[in-house]
């Protein structure tokens, strides 16, 4: 890899000691607002209430944590003081609200909100999802691509980095009305690895991708045929990359991170799996804190562990095998290739 300063110091700071990514997102919206606009039965959710909750993650999961991801409606202004110097910040950009017509989904950033303006108030690298289907319009498709491409030419004029999220989703014709983070019940592993295929060409100028499982959370079985899909993955993403949860229960995301590190993932990106437990308390307060501390954070130390134990440094992202295989850390032509660096 070869990056500028910027973008080298922004990557560092994501990282722990060892090059890995520990990173918990708070930036999540619909599935944090629609719970509590439920409880008030009204068409939007406080404001107070949602960010009284991403202040709760940051103050008590950032300690196992190299980084933070939050959002500027909620995450930047309720936590953004408590966040520890040595954690990494990572920002969204992209809003939650997108539009979508039968041409597919189509991504935009938050109002008044810039890759400059991230700079600006010290972000460590700039995040965007983006929705994006091989299979949709091409309308759909090249309006995904430009948007892309300008993020990623912003983050090179602003020397930050550049963390992409890719995620598919139903297109109309195939389930009508769903606008969320749900995992697809029937995912394509081809349509999931032309996406990474695409957007790990240079224009794009991705330094960071934040990847689904090719497969249902479900269907993660220890197998070699799943192994071989997270391997084809990792070699066609071409640089360092982490696991998002999109949502899959904990032992289900365990599994599906036993595969990513073995395919040389650096790491994770991921929130619900962490913290959805204890948000099923809300309104109560007292018990989602509790919740947080006795169950989320247990189990984000334990991910962090197999992490230590099995994930891909990311610095050493081009020690690779015979045939372009991933090289395990145990490896002793990995350690040869990582020591020279």
């Amino acid at each position: 890899m070869h990056l500028s300063p910027g973008k080298l110091l922004g990557m560092r700071r994501l990282a722990d000691k060892k090059g890995l990514f520990k990173m918990v997102a708070a930036d999540q919206r619909p599935p944090i607002k629609e719970p509590i606009a439920k409880h008030f039965g009204l068409p939007e959710a406080p404001w107070d209430e949602v960010a009284k909750f991403k202040l709760q993650i940051v103050r008590q999961l950032q300690g196992p944590s190299s980084a933070i991801l939050l959002d500027p409606h909620f995450g930047i202004p309720a936590a953004f003081d408590e966040l520890a110097r040595d954690k990494g910040l990572v920002v969204t950009l992209e809003d939650s609200i997108f539009r979508e017509s039968n041409a597919g989904r189509f991504s935009n950033n938050i109002d008044h909100w810039t890759v400059s303006k991230i700079k600006r108030l010290g972000g460590d690298a700039v995040k965007v999802l983006a929705w994006y289907r091989p299979d949709a319009s091409p309308e759909n498709i090249a309006f995904q691509k430009d948007y892309v491409r300008r993020v990623g030419a912003e983050c090179a004029r602003f020397d930050i980095p550049f963390l992409l999220e890719l995620l598919l989703y139903p297109l109309r014709s195939e389930l009508s009305g769903s606008h969320g983070y749900i995992e697809m019940k029937e995912k394509d592993s081809d349509l999931v690895l032309a996406s990474v295929e695409e957007f790990a060409k240079p224009e794009y100028g991705v330094d960071l991708f934040k990847l689904e499982s090719p497969v249902n959370a479900n269907m993660v079985d220890g197998s070699d045929k799943v192994q071989q899909l997270f391997d084809e993955m990792g070699r066609l993403a071409g640089r360092p990359w982490v696991m998002l949860s999109a949502g899959a229960e904990k032992n289900s995301f365990r599994d599906i991170l036993l595969h990513a590190f073995k395919a040389g993932a650096s790491g994770f990106l991921a929130g619900r799996a962490i913290w959805q437990d204890a948000f099923l308390a809300y309104p109560n307060w007292q018990q989602i804190i509790d919740g947080l501390a006795s169950d989320g954070l247990p189990y984000l130390k334990e991910i962090s562990k197999i992490a230590d134990e099995t994930a891909f440094p990311w610095m050493a992202h081009h020690c690779y095998g015979r045939n372009g295989a991933v090289l395990s850390p145990n490896d002793a032509t990995f350690r040869q290739c990582y020591d020279a660096m």
